[in-house]
């Protein structure tokens, strides 16, 4: 099982922007699918990006064109580039990963076998 911590969360105002990171270990993080997700108060967890093995990417509408994930094998690092943040962006995100054995890309959680504790991001108004 691979283990994932985020970081990069914080306060951020309105039309801002902030990236966040997943650093993995204990796991060939190249054969990995890697996603990100976030629960809001009081809602249920959203997917909202996700990459292939090989840097493929896929997108939620509601983040589709301010949003950019991508990943550095190297560093075993996926990140979530998040630009024109809006109030209703606020959510605790959480990094999820599982491993594939090709060029797939995950849209759901339940595809899902590895996550992180998740950072806190807030967008004020």
């Amino acid at each position: 099982q691979m283990q994932l911590v985020e970081s990069g969360g914080g306060l951020v105002q309105a039309g801002g922007s902030l990236r966040l990171s997943c650093t993995a270990s204990g796991g060939t993080f190249g054969s990995y699918a890697m996603a990100w997700f976030r629960r809001a108060p009081g809602k249920e967890r959203e997917f909202i990006a996700t990459v292939s093995r090989y840097g493929n990417t896929h997108y939620a509408d509601s983040v589709k064109g301010r949003f950019t994930i991508s990943r550095d094998n190297a560093k075993n690092t996926v990140y979530l580039q998040m630009e024109s943040l809006k109030p209703e962006d606020t959510a605790v995100y959480i990094c999820a990963g599982r491993w594939v054995a090709s060029n797939v890309l995950l849209k759901t959680g339940h595809q899902y076998d590895d996550w992180g504790q998740g950072t806190q991001v807030t967008v004020s108004s």
